[in-house]
């Protein structure tokens, strides 16, 4: 006998909506949480992550955000809850550059719906932001910013709904496979299952094949808030969410949907730390001092003073791919993690493919990337 069919490992972006989707296929489900959902030191924290349809790289990732975006609707309308501001996004940078090059010709690979702004488009849309010379702007109608909180709580809320069971403040210590399932320890206690997600974000490595712990490693993510001169033209309504790589300058952010402060933080600076339990939370600096001159520059309408800081872990590898799928081909242990700083947005559809892969119920075609076994070689 087993303790259950599924035992998801980490409710936290990844492993809320695996557990909100396999709570759909069978009532055998079980959510391991080290915390509570939504805690304040997991990846989940920061209020919002942006949503978007408009990407550079592998196309493959497009029918999973489509797919996304049908779900964050579903788990709306399952729990009566807005998840996703959807605001439209702008991804902003030279004309001819690296980033707007590669975006562009992504997004009419996949046919991903966008609009091309001139700087005098912006000048008359989004007077917020100070473009340089050589800026354009690509428009995304589809995109958002998906508030993390609530989306994780609804979730976990849903399969409760649907009869999962939740264990929270229990942090899992181990995990074993034998012929009969798998083992999941937590201190003395001990439950078995015939199948297991891990979905532990910075805290999977601990649970990981040696393979898998050589190709990942753990990451600082920090993030920042400034008030606007005027909240109004930093709303929803009038300010997008936005990506933004000019010349030697990056940043994202999302609107002020607290009605006060707006999230600019700079883009690509996670940096190792040595265990996801000791996250340095205050920022160096030299953090503050790049953030608060590129804030500056990009938006004349905010105060160039960070009012609100924090850090987080995540669990990055090296190809900045994720893991998703059995450790082995005949194992028990399904591993949804490493998605490497931007797993959000595609958490709903990452969510259903684990959950239905690991449940034996179906698979899925044209995700090698994502595999684990890529890196046993």
């Amino acid at each position: 006998m087993t303790d259950g069919k599924l035992a998801v490992i980490g409710l936290g972006s990844i492993g809320s909506m695996a557990l909100w989707q396999a709570s759909r296929l069978t009532g055998s489900v079980t959510g391991f949480e080290a915390a509570a959902p939504a805690h304040a030191r997991s990846a989940v924290g920061g209020d919002t992550r942006l949503f978007r349809m408009l990407y550079r790289g592998t196309p493959d990732y497009y029918p999973i955000l489509k797919r996304s975006r049908a779900l964050w609707a579903e788990l709306e309308a399952e729990t009566g809850r807005n998840i996703l501001t959807r605001c439209g996004g702008l991804s902003i940078g030279t004309a001819d550059g690296p980033y707007i090059t590669a975006l562009l010709e992504t997004s009419r690979t996949n046919g991903a719906e966008h609009h091309i702004l001139t700087r005098q488009d912006m000048a008359q849309r989004y007077p917020q932001h100070n473009l340089r010379d050589d800026d354009v702007a690509v428009y995304d109608p589809h995109a958002g910013a998906l508030r993390t909180d609530r989306a994780v709580t609804a979730a976990v809320a849903a399969a409760q709904a649907n009869g999962a069971t939740i264990h929270t403040n229990t942090p899992i210590h181990s995990i074993t496979e034998t012929h009969d399932g798998v083992i999941v320890t937590s201190g003395e206690k001990s439950w078995t299952f015939e199948n297991v997600i891990v979905a532990s974000g910075g805290w999977s490595q601990r649970l990981m094949p040696d393979y898998l712990k050589d190709a990942t490693e753990t990451r600082r993510i920090f993030l920042t808030w400034f008030v606007a001169r005027d909240a109004a033209e930093f709303s929803p309504e009038k300010f997008p969410v936005f990506i933004r790589i000019s010349g030697d300058r990056s940043m994202y952010g999302a609107p002020a949907v607290d009605g006060v402060t707006v999230k600019a933080t700079l883009d690509g600076r996670g940096a190792p730390t040595p265990s996801a339990d000791t996250v340095p939370r205050e920022l160096t600096p030299a953090e503050i001092t790049e953030t608060t001159e590129t804030v500056t520059e990009f938006f004349p309408g905010l105060y160039p003073n960070i009012v609100r800081s924090d850090a987080f872990p995540d669990l990055f590898t090296k190809d900045g791919h994720p893991l998703l799928g059995r450790i082995s081909e005949d194992s028990k242990i399904y591993t949804a993690t490493g998605f490497s700083g931007a797993g959000f947005k595609n958490a709903t559809g990452f969510g259903e493919i684990a959950a239905h892969e690991a449940l034996g119920k179906r698979s899925f075609d044209g995700l090698d990337f994502v595999r684990p076994q890529r890196f046993t070689s």
